[in-house]
């Protein structure tokens, strides 16, 4: 009786142990899932702002977050090249990471040079920000975004 009670013990531990476990997948931000378009994008130089540039003339940019997945695409009236790229994002720490797997030619030769592109995210459930920074710490460009979907 006390072997089985023993081998009833292990097995109880060892359930909670791996119930307690967490598998190792990426972390996405639930409240960033769904459609955003571009409102306008923010430029800054030594901490401040300084321009603001609304989009115009046709010009739109959609992004959308799914299960860890994003996809996004721009339009821009004044430029004849296709935009558009598909990969992974994380959320960890206030920084968004999107690591594309897929681009359309021309964001192709930027993917070669720039593998991942990291932001820090700043979210409200109705407006999100991503703000890039340049070798130096310093913030350079934000892209403001709607919630749209």
């Amino acid at each position: 009786m006390k072997k089985l009670s023993i081998l009833f013990g292990t097995l109880a531990v060892g359930l909670v142990l791996i119930a307690a476990s967490k598998p190792d997948t990426p972390q996405f931000h639930t409240g960033l899932e769904g459609v955003w378009e571009q409102v306008h994008q923010t430029l800054y130089d030594n901490g401040q702002v300084t321009d603001t540039m609304y989009n115009m003339n046709g010009y739109r940019q959609v992004k959308m977050y799914s299960k860890g997945k994003v996809m996004w695409t721009r339009f821009d009236p004044a430029d004849n090249n296709d935009w558009f790229g598909y990969g992974t994002y994380s959320v960890k720490d206030g920084m968004l990471e999107e690591r594309l797997e897929y681009a359309s030619g021309e964001m192709m030769k930027i993917v070669d040079t720039t593998q991942v592109f990291r932001f820090k995210l700043e979210i409200t459930n109705s407006t999100y920000s991503q703000i890039a920074y340049d070798a130096d710490g310093n913030m350079y460009i934000s892209e403001n975004y709607i919630r749209i979907e």
